[in-house]
């Protein structure tokens, strides 16, 4: 497993890397929150302290669940209450206190990682809403039963949309997605590709606006 390790303490970092690749696992470690932005596309798991340098852990943790669904166990020597209860409600899938035994580490890592398979086990590979479906392994779009062309762009944001459809989407989670980076993307590029797909799709209620925060595409999707 690829894991992001968020820790300033050269020490701490160094074990926990040891520790890790004992196990198996491939580890990137990173000292500053603005890092975790950056590389967390490239992980399957987040190590996070919340005391790093640049920005409060917590703040790293609200701005990552804005375009990323990745596990994220806490660790980190805040162990008050407010914390451990801030740092579950903003999408924490786990949280630990320092000092923390490295046994019970990798085995929360274990079970926080198999909770997560389990729920993208079967993953929506086509979605329809009305007479319009996606395919999304063939990259292939029908609107009443005919075939639409769009660019490499227009699809990947319907995809981001109709891998979740029925759900709301945020413009960060789409700028990440589909741009790589949702801090350097150029958001009104977005806007530009959303109207020309809305108008090759014709179909304007398909995606919905949701104001202040982002898109979705029709009302439900089908798995096949």
């Amino acid at each position: 497993m690829q894991i992001l390790l968020a820790e300033d303490d050269d020490g701490v970092a160094a074990a926990l890397v040891e520790v890790l690749y004992d196990h198996g696992h491939v580890t990137r470690r990173v000292r500053y929150g603005r890092e975790v932005l950056t590389y967390h596309r490239s992980s399957d798991l987040l190590l996070l302290d919340l005391g790093l340098p640049d920005t409060d852990g917590l703040d790293v943790l609200r701005a990552l669940r804005a375009v990323s669904d990745m596990s994220v166990v806490v660790l980190t020597a805040r162990g008050d209450e407010r914390s451990v209860v801030r740092g579950l409600r903003l999408g924490a899938d786990d949280y630990l206190v320092k000092p923390v035994r490295l046994a019970e580490l990798l085995a929360r890592i274990d079970a926080v990682t198999r909770r997560n398979a389990a729920k993208s086990a079967s993953p929506v590979r086509t979605a329809r809403a009305g007479d319009v479906e996606v395919d999304l392994d063939a990259r292939r779009v029908r609107v009443a039963g005919a075939e639409i062309e769009l660019t490499t762009k227009e699809f990947d944001i319907l995809a981001v949309l109709a891998g979740r459809a029925g759900t709301a989407v945020s413009r960060e989670q789409l700028l990440d997605e589909v741009w790589g980076d949702a801090r350097h993307a150029v958001s009104r590029s977005l806007d530009v590709h959303l109207t020309q797909l809305r108008g090759k799709l014709r179909r304007p209620e398909l995606l919905t606006t949701i104001r202040g925060f982002g898109y979705r595409f029709g009302d439900l999707g089908n798995e096949d």
